[in-house]
């Protein structure tokens, strides 16, 4: 998997080497474990999907690429749409605290069980709707976000630090690219556009799970 990453682009070797130590069979039902380890997305339930590894990998490289040093280089992460867990565990190599956030209950469940089996303990995973952010007075490093609004909502850039990026796709189904916006000053964004990428649609509010 890490020579097909290498080969689609990613360059970022400190991403590669987070991704070979994440084993991504843990955060799927053992019925699609054979499948764990290509270049695909696969179902979690609830109608919501793992991403491929390649979209886990550019992501977290975008949100790296101003840094150069190994190790911890953010401070606090926010994470939206976290789902299983797989996108936590790799941002855990990079940054001293994730806040992750996820809207079906059973997956909130299910992600911090994956986390506690490979024993990451800096990631808290809250229940909640990921367009009020964290809903408490904490500003991040980076904000990564797996689910696709039709725009993405102001108010998650105001919840950045200076310097720090919103990574996050925008679009309908079928139309959507990946956005990168940093915060360069206090109320100054740069803003990038990059590839298509197909996200299940962000919605509001929270979910029991029903199926």
């Amino acid at each position: 998997m890490i020579q097909q990453l290498l080969d689609m682009g990613i360059k970022d070797f400190r991403v590669l080497d987070a991704i070979s130590q994440v084993p991504r069979h843990i955060f799927l039902d053992q019925a699609l474990w054979s499948r764990a380890y290509e270049n695909m997305a696969l179902t979690i339930g609830y109608k919501q999907t793992i991403s491929q590894p390649y979209i886990v990998a550019k992501m977290t490289e975008h949100l790296l690429s101003h840094t150069s040093k190994r190790g911890k280089v953010l401070n606090r992460v926010l994470e939206i749409g976290s789902g299983c867990g797989y996108q936590s565990a790799v941002l855990s190599y990079f940054s001293n605290d994730i806040f992750a956030v996820e809207r079906i209950k059973p997956l909130v469940t299910k992600s911090r069980e994956n986390l506690r089996e490979l024993k990451i303990r800096n990631v808290i995973v809250k229940h909640a709707d990921g367009f009020n952010g964290w809903e408490e007075e904490i500003r991040f490093d980076g904000i990564i976000c797996a689910a696709a609004p039709r725009q993405y909502p102001k108010e998650l850039l105001e919840l950045l630090e200076v310097g720090g990026k919103l990574v996050i796709p925008v679009g309908f189904e079928g139309e959507q690219k990946l956005f990168v916006i940093s915060k360069t000053a206090e109320s100054e964004y740069a803003e990038m556009v990059y590839e298509d990428v197909a996200f299940v649609p962000m919605l509001p509010g929270t979910s029991n799970g029903e199926m």
